[in-house]
């Protein structure tokens, strides 16, 4: 089991610091070698590297690069760095493994004082003509009276290119190895859910109705390039931040819920809707504006054209301090800020909504608005963020960084205390800590999804069990397993339908029998 292999090896992971003392000062009567790499998924090539360095020493040292440090692609690596230093450790030739910090091996290098400092022949280049990071390695080497080497060989395995063809599947590995450093089991994320019961939530943000038209097609125009449907059915869902309070609601809280409604058949719609799930509604009716309504014309299966129907000009004072005043006079243990920007929040209203926030309450955004003006960055000193990865490169105008320098520069511009950040399919990296070198800074937790019906609604589904989970456990960790095993569960079902912790219950049950192959 995974369980089993995890303890067995965990043993040879040890720390620069550690390592120094274990192998003791030059010259010594056992020999050590050393290695750095990756080890994204590791291949023939690195198997020969590590037996013809093992061979050349009583001691074999595996030096790894941290997460952070990775930038062959932007999602890589493709192994997180806990499961990767497993894997090395699970080998017998390699009697320790180190997970460097740095971006270079230099200073392991100077601290621990290899007797070699062992090189794939193809870093070796012809003759003296050796790349400049070797260069820097045999600089810091030599300064101590160790020798660099190189692996013979005469073929160069590529990790990235064997990942490209065909990744293998590390989330139940991933899972195990966050769980045990976070001391989780299976049966304390279920407690957690039974404690998200009666939590006190407030949602304040921009109440959207979904609808569906349904039509057949009918045909085209002769003499124009119009499409001819007929109507069949038409269903509308409470969206945009009303979904967030019921995710909310279906997860057990007790949720008051503040938006900004139009005077028209809609409103009376989003107010029957919410008030029959059971949210404690304070609606502000603006007569000068539509209740949102976006609606989808879907022909045979397809969405065919989208009609909206909005006014995203700004709230006004009056109704702004209308709000202010719910979201103050509103004794909860946390408030949630759902930006679809829509009028309610923008770069007047914020500030000010933020003030309204209660002493002591949990501060959580999520913003929207990846195809609109906005920025979750807007969102100062909050305890939990929750943007996309699109909605963050909006945020930064940045689109060539990696995922993991993407979320530690959204942090830090942010500076909230736990960075959740969607990657759709491939699921969430969280950044939890400024110092961004730390080992424990980030983590990430795969999507467990076994076949995507309709994506549309995840999103809120993590926001509203991430926030319950951390009010009841005070773990990063579990908060964000259970609010990706919520979003999961969301896009295992047609349309934006609330949660209910009897599906969350299911896919954890599901989960631990995949791990523990029961």
């Amino acid at each position: 089991m995974l369980v089993s292999l995890i303890d067995r090896y965990r043993h040879k992971i040890k720390t620069a610091e550690e390592l120094r003392r274990i192998v003791g000062d030059r010259p010594r009567k056992q020999k050590v070698i050393m290695c750095h790499g990756v080890f994204d998924v590791v291949h023939p090539g690195h198997m020969r590297h590590l037996v013809y360095a093992k061979s050349k020493a009583d001691i074999l040292i595996a030096s790894l690069t941290a997460d952070k440090h990775i930038t062959k692609g932007l999602y890589r690596p493709h192994v997180p760095q806990d499961l990767r230093a497993i894997n090395l450790a699970a080998f017998e030739m390699v009697d320790y493994v180190l997970i460097d910090e740095r971006d270079k091996p230099l200073e392991n290098i100077r601290l621990i004082q290899p007797d070699y400092f062992a090189k794939g022949f193809e870093y070796g280049g012809l003759g003296n003509d050796i790349t400049q990071k070797t260069a820097e390695e045999l600089e810091v080497v030599k300064s101590y009276g160790g020798e660099l080497i190189f692996t013979p060989g005469d073929v160069v395995y590529s990790s990235s290119a064997l990942i490209k063809e065909a990744a293998p599947d590390v989330r139940h590995a991933n899972l195990q190895i966050l769980m045990e450093r976070n001391n989780l089991d299976f049966d304390g994320l279920r407690r957690v859910l039974d404690q998200m019961h009666g939590r006190r939530v407030h949602v304040l943000g921009d109440t959207i109705v979904d609808s569906y038209t349904y039509c057949a097609m009918i045909g085209g125009q002769t003499k124009t390039p119009t499409l001819s449907v007929a109507f069949e059915r038409k269903v509308d869902y409470v969206g945009g931040a009303g979904v967030v309070a019921k995710h909310l609601l279906a997860a057990g809280a007790n949720v008051t819920f503040s938006t900004v409604l139009g005077d028209d058949p809609l409103k009376d719609f989003v107010v029957e809707d919410l008030t029959r799930a059971g949210v404690d509604l304070r609606a502000v009716v603006d007569k000068t504006r539509p209740t949102v309504n976006k609606n989808a014309i879907i022909v045979g299966g397809y969405r065919l054209l989208k009609v909206d129907t909005l006014d995203n000009r700004s709230i006004s004072d009056e109704i702004l301090s209308g709000l202010q005043a719910n979201i103050s006079g509103e004794k909860v243990e946390a408030v949630v800020y759902s930006d679809f920007r829509h009028g309610i929040f923008n770069r007047r209203t914020i500030p000010k909504l933020i003030e309204a926030i209660p002493p002591g309450a949990y501060r959580v955004a999520d913003s929207q608005v990846a195809s609109r003006w906005g920025n979750i960055t807007e969102f100062k000193d909050f305890d939990l963020i929750t943007p996309n990865e699109r909605e963050a490169r909006f945020a930064l105008g940045d689109q060539d960084s990696g995922v993991r320098p993407l979320a530690s520069l959204l942090y830090d511009a942010a500076r909230c205390k736990l960075l959740i950040l969607k990657l759709g399919e491939r699921g969430v990296l969280a950044c939890r800590d400024d110092e961004h070198y730390s080992l424990d800074s980030y983590f990430v937790v795969n999507s467990f999804v076994d076949r995507v019906v309709d994506a549309v609604g995840a999103g809120d589904a993590m926001l509203a069990y991430a926030t319950l989970s951390k009010l009841a456990s005070g773990n990063d960790a579990a908060a964000t397993i259970i609010g990706n095993m919520a979003a999961s569960c969301e896009c295992e079902v047609d349309g934006n339908i609330p949660v209910t912790l009897e599906q969350v219950r299911a896919k954890i049950d599901t989960i631990e029998r995949q791990m523990t192959f029961t």
